[in-house]
């Protein structure tokens, strides 16, 4: 384009209508932004931070629709806490340690969002003990009525923890620590608003740990206390933010060494993400564990594809033109390159959307609406504050030095433009194409073994070493059963759940799944009526049957639901068969799925159904049935949509499998390295997925589009690639080291898969960027030589490269991509 250095000379008018509606009005766009970033600002300062058990699950799975359809039959099997109060200098028989466990109880009833009546502990009234006597049966709740702490009522409470049989439970193994059992309401019942996690878990830190003592500690386990400090960890990670903001300024700075036009990237930068968080309140969304690594994603494209706008500008600014005229000239050449990869980044995030999970399609939403702020932000407003600002002249007069001395051979990174250049001779592009394929073949191999769910005991969302992974690991070793509860639901209809038929095929299925690996116990109405039909009987154990006497039967049922009620519903329609698990490992869970699936397949009728799933357990391997489902699904729309946006900007199908493949590459990869660390694919690692194909695809963009359109022009593929690597190579290296400097703070997240994310996004981006610079020029050799090349190839040797490179003509400019 022509270089004018007096604005007055430029034509206002020329280009096209929307960079006349843009230029000829720039201090309306900046007023406008202003406005915007005031009202969304506010908005942004109100988000609330919080998640949501519902939103966590897969709704829409027809065993998680039996769970919903259930849930009011199955109070106590939902979303719960477990307070373990361990007595350090003792047991639990001792007044102070038994008074301090009061206090926690009372404290835990009267807090908002308990579940009050199904709600268990020693002191509470519905835990009971039951006992046989000539009489008949006798009982009462556990700790006494007139407990005073006397060595009497002691010897009372250790006896009715006997007769209850809840050594195990609710009591530890070694009588040093007793549990209390509290189920959560998801919704408020007056006023219907969501549980907030952050505060419950706050409450419990200020009202419930701060009543530990030098003898007393207490443990806290469940969905809410997890959430709660995964949200206490998001704050940490927002922190990290700031890191992520200064280590890509200074690659920036480094890169362009213009002080003003850095801090304006950073600014338009951390403007998209401020307009997206007070979008996200605007549109009545919380800022949730999924959704919090949102920003940084933002931050990073945000700051890499503006880093485009400004080299144009720079290298216009260097030949002369004034920065007016070089913000226009930007514009016009970039706009459709930039809004192409912008929509290939939107279509990237938005086909998450297809996964049953509503956590994962807030966030597949949040991110395409933050990448289409970007479009505003990044392809209207950069080059409007340019032309206003414009850039340093010593560093834009650098900027085309630097292309010239690398033009002429004279810059350090000759080397290696000549090396990536020689990837589009036959030898070295069948070399870089065999090591590719080698490389894929042993991803695939070491990713065989890539598994689906949790491959580690405790809680895989917070590191082995946290709190909550401390205190799960203390409920595991203490307690007797599992807080893994896997539950079956056994339907029938209202009344018959006491039918001879139902309880003898609960048994059976409970006899099928004791016998599997990790299965450490099991519980159902029928082990209940034995050991109620047996104490009716004087505690005569060969009374331990399932009678087939109708009356006997339904009052053995109805004695031991009085103790146990979260083992029947007042319809008799629901009753479960709760399978106690050593882990929640994807294996185990497996394994007990597939049973249920086959018993069910072969036991169920008109009037019985056993329906999977409930419990914690249950969710769970209810989740790794969806990831695993939707995994390959994503993988093909991913691909598929990529695939179809690159078609439509290259034209040409062989540009589309030269894109594409390095990317196919880098997922091959990516499951591998998951192997390595010891990751399963779980809900968190799916968006990983989406992020790493839908901006993984940006370099193939940068690269091709030049070259394609310089060999359109009649220049051989060698000096295509040549012309490409010198207009946007050092860009595309930019944008990888500053997408994976985005996100590297993440690996030292309390949030055990937002490392994870971190580590394989870094890998991802950097992979990306290096097997785009060095698989496109090899691909193209295959499938993008014209004619001229192919004929070139038949009739002489080519030079080396680096000689042809050398002795080349300086390859006329093409515009950049964005």
């Amino acid at each position: 384009m022509q270089v004018i250095s007096d604005p007055k000379l430029f034509d206002k008018n020329s280009g096209s209508w929307l960079e006349k509606l843009i230029f000829n009005h720039r201090l309306s766009v900046i007023f406008v932004c202003l406005l915007l970033t005031a009202f969304l600002g506010w908005n942004a300062l109100k988000l609330p931070v919080n998640a949501s058990f519902e939103k966590m699950i897969p709704q829409s799975h027809e065993y998680i629709q039996n769970y919903f359809d259930n849930r009011e039959a199955l109070r106590g099997m939902g979303n719960s806490i477990r307070i373990a109060v361990e007595n350090t200098e003792g047991n639990i028989f001792d007044k102070d340690y038994l008074l301090t466990l009061q206090k926690i109880n009372d404290e835990v009833f009267l807090m908002r969002g308990v579940d009050q009546g199904w709600m268990r502990g020693l002191w509470t009234t519905s835990l009971r003990w039951t006992e046989v006597t000539e009489e008949g049966y006798r009982g009462g709740p556990v700790i006494p009525e007139r407990w005073d702490g006397s060595p009497g009522s002691m010897a009372q409470l250790r006896e009715n923890i006997n007769r209850a049989g809840i050594v195990g439970s609710y009591v530890a193994n070694n009588l040093k620590s007793s549990m209390i059992f509290v189920p959560l309401l998801d919704n408020h019942p007056e006023t219907g608003e969501p549980l907030d996690y952050a505060e419950f878990s706050a409450e419990l830190e200020s009202k419930i740990r701060s009543l530990e003592t030098d003898k007393v500690k207490v443990h806290i386990i469940g969905f809410a206390k997890l959430v709660g400090d995964m949200i206490d960890g998001m704050y940490q990670v927002m922190l990290y933010f700031g890191v992520s903001v200064v280590i890509a300024g200074l690659l920036m700075y480094f890169y362009t060494r213009c002080l003003r036009s850095t801090v304006l990237l950073i600014f338009c930068a951390l403007l998209g993400v401020v307009w997206l968080l007070g979008l996200l309140r605007v549109l009545g969304y919380v800022l949730d564990p999924y959704s919090v690594l949102v920003p940084f994603l933002i931050f990073a494209i945000g700051l890499s594809h503006g880093a485009q706008k400004m080299n144009g500008i720079m290298q216009d600014v260097g030949r002369g033109t004034h920065k007016y005229v070089a913000a226009r000239y930007t514009f016009r050449r970039l706009f459709m390159a930039g809004l192409t990869a912008l929509l290939v980044n939107i279509v990237g995030f938005a086909v998450l959307i297809i996964i049953d999970i509503p956590a994962i399609r807030e966030m597949a939403l949040t991110t395409s609406i933050g990448v289409a702020i970007l479009i505003f932000t990044k392809l209207f407003l950069i080059p409007v504050m340019l032309s206003y600002i414009g850039v340093n002249g010593k560093s834009a007069r650098r900027s085309v030095q630097d292309l010239n001395n690398v033009e002429a051979g004279k810059s350090p990174l000759q080397s290696v433009r000549n090396w990536l250049t020689s990837l589009t001779t036959r030898r070295r592009a069948s070399l870089a194409v065999l090591l590719a394929l080698v490389m894929s073949v042993f991803g695939l191999w070491v990713g065989r073994d890539v598994q689906f769910g949790d491959l580690n005991a405790g809680a895989p969302e917070l590191r082995p070493e946290s709190r909550y992974n401390r205190d799960v690991a203390f409920v595991t070793e203490n307690f007797g059963l599992s807080t893994d509860q896997f539950v079956v639901m056994l339907k029938t209809p209202r009344g018959e759940c006491t039918k001879y038929e139902s309880i003898v095929e609960a048994d059976r299925l409970s006899a099928r799944l004791r016998e599997l690996p990790g299965v450490q116990a099991t519980f159902s109405s029928a082990d209940g009526i034995r050991l109620a039909v047996s104490g009716s009987f004087e505690g005569n154990p060969k009374w331990q049957a399932i009678p087939r006497n109708n009356s006997i039967r339904v009052q053995a049922f109805n004695m031991f639901s009085t103790d146990r009620p979260e083992l029947a519903d007042r319809s008799c329609g629901i009753t479960p068969i709760i399978a106690y698990l050593a882990d929640h490992k994807a294996s185990t869970l497996d394994r007990v799925v597939k049973a249920v699936e086959e018993f069910s397949a072969e036991h169920n009728t008109e009037n019985r159904q056993f329906l999977l799933a409930a419990g914690s357990a249950g969710i769970e391997a209810t989740t790794n049935i969806v990831v695993k489902q939707s995994f390959w699904t994503l993988h093909f729309v991913l691909y598929g949509a990529v695939a179809l946006l690159c078609f439509i900007a290259f034209r040409s199908w062989r540009a589309v499998v030269v894109a594409i493949v390095p990317l196919i590459i880098t997922s091959i990869l990516c499951e591998a390295l998951m192997v390595w660390l010891n990751i399963g694919i779980k809900v968190a690692m799916l968006p990983v997925i989406a992020v790493g194909v839908g901006v993984g695809v940006d370099y193939a963009l940068y690269l091709l589009s030049v070259q394609l359109g310089l060999q359109r022009q009649g220049v051989s593929l060698a000096k295509s690639y040549q012309g490409s690597l010198d207009f946007v190579g050092r860009i595309v290296a930019l944008v990888g080291l500053t997408m994976a400097a985005g996100v590297i703070p993440w690996i030292w997240s309390p949030i055990k898969f937002q490392a994870d994310m971190g580590i394989l996004l870094c890998f991802m981006f950097l992979w990306n960027m290096v097997g785009a610079l060095t698989l496109i020029p090899a691909l193209s050799y295959f499938l993008l030589r014209t004619p001229a090349d192919r004929k070139l190839d038949a009739s002489v040797e080519q030079p080396r490269p680096a000689e042809d490179a050398d002795a080349s003509e300086p390859v006329k400019r093409s515009p950049a991509l964005s």
